[in-house]
């Protein structure tokens, strides 16, 4: 039998510590702008890893969902709608957690709100409605893998 991949690196896609996942990650000169300051897209992009993440470790793969795997329609995950709050700004060489609560869990979506910390004081938040499409653009109703996979973290604040 292969070794694992994933195995090597567990803990490269986060943890998952009372009810909710944590991804670290630190801010590169790449993810600033010209004030030294992380550019303001950049936070979206620190959440949707952390979101990928998230479904990852809670056992749900999107490239196999993406691929149709099982002899089901493909099928992906889209943002449907987003609200940040920009509190307070991250600089070069931070270490950022990325922190995802489930809020809700709905017939084709699920509503998540995420946390950008350091050393514990939130700097931005986000709150984010997905919506699973099939590889037609039509919602797709939530299956049984994914709500299994989810309802344990719904409105786990910890």
């Amino acid at each position: 039998m292969a070794p694992d991949p994933d195995a090597r690196w567990a803990d490269l896609s986060g943890r998952i510590e009372a009810g909710k996942h944590i991804l670290a990650l630190r801010v590169y000169h790449e993810d600033t702008d010209f004030t030294g300051l992380v550019y303001h897209a950049n936070y979206l992009k620190f959440c949707e890893r952390g979101r990928s993440d998230f479904l990852r470790v809670s056992g749900i793969g999107q490239s196999e969902l993406f691929a149709g795997e099982g002899g089901k329609e493909p099928a992906a995950f889209v943002v449907r709608h987003m609200d940040v709050d920009f509190l307070q700004p991250a600089r070069m060489d931070d270490v950022l957690e990325i922190v995802t609560h489930v809020d809700e869990i709905g017939a084709a979506a699920m509503t998540l709100r995420q946390d950008v910390t350091r050393d514990g004081a939130v700097l931005v938040t986000l709150r984010v409605k997905i919506v699973l499409i099939s590889g037609s653009g039509k919602p797709r109703r939530l299956g049984a893998l994914v709500r299994s996979s989810l309802e344990r973290f719904v409105n786990q604040e910890g």
